[in-house]
């Protein structure tokens, strides 16, 4: 189990270094968009950082087989929201970015509901899971990644509108958190099927092609690749990887813990604490603002200023 909290962390770090580096990248670049893939991928892949920050991430990625491999995914994910805090002292050292009051306590808020969710963990009641139904991971799944992708394109409606206030990235995160939920359950079951790699590589092999695990991680690797380089450079890293990791991680650790047939505590303290630190989560997130306010307006020109400029009016 350490080893899986010691990946866990490991991750939390390549996640947080990734997403910074890629959007100090994006903000040197030309906007992109989601109707142009092919010249956001040329733009991505020109830049040096960039490819840095996709690296980290992509290890990011190693590092959570190990993890859903030896810890529950409730527990998993706990440690991963917990990374937020290096996000955010990154984005504020590296990119600049300053957050609100009242997004630094909604940010406090989802850290001390997952901070419920792992006193609600036990090492001697938690199982970890390893194989689901297949017929229950597409009916979670394939609607999710439809839903998350219909919230992407409506953010990207309102984000074409003229004079419409400027976004913090909420509704980003939703969508992006969604595909990256299921990308997550997709690991956890691409690692159940990689333990007798070693033993029978070829049996090994053909039962991962006949999963729909590397289909779906496929699909949220294309389609999140392209949509969170957009939603990063339109907005705060430390909004939308924040949004988008709660969305994650609530949606893994409820329906993963379902699927994968992990149980729930039978302690009713810890029970309490599970069911309460997820629904903290999602009322903090429903309840964060969707736009930033309007930037101060400049002082008013004073009385000489103004008479100045009637006297030089012609007449």
């Amino acid at each position: 189990m350490w080893w899986g909290v010691a990946a866990a962390l490991m991750a939390n770090v390549l996640y947080s270094t990734g997403f910074v580096l890629e959007k100090r990248a994006l903000g040197s670049m030309p906007a992109i968009s989601v109707r142009e893939p092919a010249r956001l991928l040329r733009l991505v892949l020109g830049n040096v950082q960039w490819i840095g920050g996709a690296l980290a991430l992509a290890a990011g990625f190693g590092a959570q087989l190990v993890v859903y491999r030896t810890l529950p995914i409730a527990a998993a994910q706990g440690i991963f929201v917990a990374g937020l805090v290096l996000l955010l002292l990154l984005s504020a050292r590296l990119l600049g970015e300053r957050t609100s009051g009242r997004e630094r306590l909604a940010i406090g808020a989802v850290l001390g509901a997952l901070v419920m969710v792992v006193l609600s963990l036990s090492h001697d009641t938690d199982t970890v899971g390893s194989e689901a139904p297949v017929p229950m991971i597409l009916l979670v799944c394939a609607p999710t990644l439809a839903v998350g992708t219909w919230l992407y394109a409506v953010a990207e409606r309102r984000a074409r509108r003229r004079h419409r206030k400027p976004a913090t990235g909420v509704d980003y995160g939703i969508a992006l958190g969604l595909l990256y939920g299921v990308s997550s359950l997709a690991i956890k079951g691409l690692s159940g099927l990689l333990t007798g790699l070693l033993d029978r590589p070829g049996a090994t092999l053909l039962g991962v092609l006949g999963s729909p695990y590397p289909y779906f991680l496929l699909f949220t690797g294309a389609f999140g690749l392209v949509m969170s380089q957009v939603a990063l450079q339109r907005c705060r890293v430390s909004l939308v990887v924040p949004v988008c990791t709660t969305v994650s991680s609530v949606f893994s650790a409820v329906l993963g813990t379902f699927a994968f047939g992990e149980a729930l505590p039978d302690d009713p303290v810890r029970l309490a604490l599970r069911v309460a630190g997820t629904l903290l989560a999602v009322s903090v997130l429903l309840a964060m603002p969707k736009h930033d306010p309007p930037e101060p307006a400049g002082p008013p020109p004073s009385k000489t200023a103004t008479k100045e400029l009637t006297a030089r009016e012609p007449r």
